[in-house]
């Protein structure tokens, strides 16, 4: 699960994850955080997701961590935005009105080149890592946003049938990676047409995480 899986994947267009219309749960669920107008949502892993684009509709800012340049081209083009693009440390920064995009492993983004966020938006992006990468994830999650509240949406089913990513991750995961700083709510748990790639039974679930420190 090193950089060039991912790269590669972009490259040869295996991107099974990339949905084509913007996620239902997305629309239903994401009112739940009560963002202000003009609040900045991070979106880890963005690729070129057409929820970008949905949140940008609703009045959000915008900010998301990729590490393909190649998907964040075309998530440009798809918005119809040309990019003014920079470089801080070890990311290049791909900007439009009120999108900033950086382009580069999210391990080597820091809080202080991410700037403050309101909300993060983890469409299978905690799904999409092995447990040890899991662990490393959401401790440097946790770091880089200051606790901003998360709506998370991920998978469970029989990891022994089906080989990730998208990984699966329980209930029991999500309290003992998150617990200790967020209250967790589960907003919606439901079974996937057709099962996890066609192979066997999975559920998708949508939490709501709110930091209980603040």
């Amino acid at each position: 699960m090193d950089a060039s899986f991912w790269h590669n994947r972009w490259q040869t267009n295996q991107t099974g994850w990339h949905e084509r219309a913007v996620n239902p749960l997305l629309i239903a669920h994401f009112p739940s955080l009560h963002l202000q107008p003009g609040g900045r949502v991070f979106v880890p892993f963005c690729g070129k997701s057409l929820d970008l684009g949905w949140l940008l509709s609703q009045g959000y800012a915008v900010a998301g961590a990729e590490l393909s340049e190649l998907a964040v081209t075309q998530l440009f083009a798809e918005l119809g935005m040309e990019p003014t693009i920079s470089e801080v440390g070890k990311h290049k920064i791909f900007q439009g009105e009120r999108v900033d995009i950086y382009v580069g492993d999210l391990f080597d983004l820091s809080h202080e080149v991410l700037g403050p966020v309101d909300a993060v938006y983890d469409r299978a992006a905690l799904v999409a890592l092995p447990e040890a990468m899991r662990i490393q994830y959401t401790t440097h999650l946790k770091s880089l946003t200051a606790l901003a509240p998360q709506l998370v949406i991920g998978y469970e089913y029989d990891q022994t049938v089906v080989p990730g990513p998208p990984f699966s991750v329980t209930a029991d995961e999500l309290h003992r990676r998150y617990g200790d700083s967020y209250a967790l709510t589960p907003l919606a748990r439901l079974d996937v047409p057709g099962g996890l790639k066609g192979k066997c039974p999975a559920t998708e679930h949508v939490w709501k995480l709110e930091n209980q420190q603040g």
